[in-house]
């Protein structure tokens, strides 16, 4: 349901950056079946090959530098439209295409809407070299870190880190990118715009 109330997003002639996770595969269906004349990005391998599959364009990221919305999941999100992402592995390309993106639009069901994010845990891409010296960089910042299995489709490793409280995501986020290796996290405090919410039969819309 949201997937389907973001879709009045979307106009013909747009470049639209598709997220990553299980919440945004009914994006893609979605525009899969309606066929606006779009063209898209995708912030993994995996939704670009859902995206091709569906018979949706797919550019290459790397040759755009402006797209006019990007719609993804969240793994949290709260009144002032801060977010918690990254369960999919891939918020650090997410959020370079939010930042690249005119707005950005959050679709989630209701069990992602909370009071104040800080209850998930923080996802942090890692340089594999510097793995050891963000994990420990993490846990003085008082989080409890575990390293996840695999690597990003950038070859890199996620640390996620679980804090006890957050009672400061600025802080926070300000103190994680200040860690030599660690190449980004998915704590998005300023890139979303608006956010669709699904719950108990009911689309809610959060805006700034």
């Amino acid at each position: 349901m949201a997937a389907e109330a973001a879709l009045g997003e979307v106009r013909d002639g747009m470049l639209v950056g598709l997220g990553t996770g299980s919440t945004v595969a009914f994006l893609i269906a979605a525009l899969a079946r309606d066929r606006p004349r779009i063209e898209c990005v995708a912030t993994s391998i995996a939704s670009a090959a859902a995206a091709r599959a569906g018979g949706l364009i797919v550019r290459d990221f790397a040759d755009v530098a402006r797209v006019d919305l990007t719609i993804d999941g969240a793994d949290e999100i709260d009144a002032r439209l801060f977010a918690i992402k990254g369960a999919g592995g891939a918020m650090l390309r997410e959020k370079v295409v939010a930042a690249a993106s005119d707005r950005m639009v959050v679709i989630a069901d209701g069990s992602k809407r909370v009071g104040a994010i800080g209850r998930a845990k923080v996802p942090v891409e890692v340089l594999p070299f510097a793995r050891a010296f963000v994990a420990g960089r993490l846990t003085a910042l008082g989080a409890a870190v575990a390293v996840r299995e695999g690597v990003t489709d950038n070859g890199n490793f996620i640390v996620d880190a679980r804090f006890a409280a957050m009672p400061d995501p600025r802080a926070l986020a300000m103190a994680i990118d200040a860690i030599p290796g660690a190449l980004g996290h998915g704590l998005f405090l300023d890139e979303v715009d608006a956010a669709y919410v699904a719950d108990g039969g009911v689309v809610t819309r959060l805006g700034r």
